[in-house]
């Protein structure tokens, strides 16, 4: 797949909130490798950050559960960032995990600012510094998760942050005609945030024993087919991407019969009531 850099040649700027996360470091590594400017924020140090900062990625540390926290990274990076093409989040958390009525509200109403508003927040603080002069609109890309097509028991938080950021990338790509904005679901991969179910026992369910299946098997996406996507996902036509739900798992991205559907149909891959009434 051909590397995501401006045809004009002019060295791109990739910000990558989380990149210490096993999606946000894989990204930051491929495309520092092709030539990318990459940085972006880490909540605690690790291996992974280190290596990072060793290969001359910027890291700045940010605490997603502290709106002044993202407010001072914002500003850090528009200043090292200035005119910054792709922007990607993918911070997650699922905790806490647990039916609703039993859990704690305040860690439930914590797990929406971490994997919704700050997330939005960090969008907020950075679309004033994108770069509106390139060949090919700035781009803003989202993660979503498992358990948006169904009610996910014991994993509400999670779940609606995930549908919160779906709606989002749609009203965003409505009001800021210059970006493009997209969330992808990547499936099952083995990254960290399966330890929270697995800490969780009991309290996850059915989900406990189904997570420890899966990462013992060998149906997780490969870490190198979500690179693959995100790269086309940045690369392709707005009226093809922007606002719009991917699946990595499910959807025939990159292939020319699912562009032309998705030229046709502005309401594909969208979340829609229509089409789901009785006559």
């Amino acid at each position: 797949m051909a590397s995501p850099m401006n045809s004009s040649k002019k060295i791109s700027k990739a910000v990558i909130v989380s990149i210490s996360s096993d999606i946000g470091y894989a990204l930051a590594k491929r495309w520092q490798q092709r030539g990318m400017k990459v940085g972006g924020t880490y909540r605690t140090p690790s291996s992974l950050v280190d290596d990072l900062q060793s290969s001359g990625v910027k890291t700045i540390y940010c605490d997603l559960a502290d709106s002044r926290s993202v407010h001072e990274a914002g500003v850090s990076l528009r200043h090292d960032f200035s005119q910054w093409d792709y922007l990607v989040l993918c911070p997650g958390m699922l905790e806490p995990v647990g039916s609703f009525i039993d859990g704690d509200f305040a860690a439930w109403e914590k797990s929406l600012e971490i994997n919704f508003t700050r997330q939005v927040q960090f969008v907020h603080e950075l679309l004033p510094s994108r770069n509106k002069t390139g060949d090919h609109p700035p781009v803003v890309l989202f993660f979503a998760g498992g358990g948006t097509n169904n009610a996910t028991v014991d994993y509400s938080a999670y779940t609606i942050s995930k549908i919160a950021l779906i709606k989002i990338c749609e009203l965003l790509d409505a009001e800021i005609p210059d970006t493009n904005f997209v969330i992808i679901g990547p499936g099952w991969v083995k990254t960290k945030i399966h330890q929270a179910t697995l800490k969780a026992g009991k309290k996850a369910g059915a989900n406990y024993q189904k997570t420890i299946d899966r990462l013992a098997s060998d149906q997780c996406t490969p870490m190198e087919t979500i690179l693959d996507c995100c790269d086309w996902l940045i690369q392709a036509d707005r009226r093809v991407v922007s606002g719009r739900n991917f699946s990595v798992v499910f959807d025939k991205w990159g292939e020319a019969s699912l562009v032309r559907k998705l030229e046709e149909d502005p309401h594909m891959y969208k979340l829609r009531r229509e089409g789901n009434d009785w006559k």
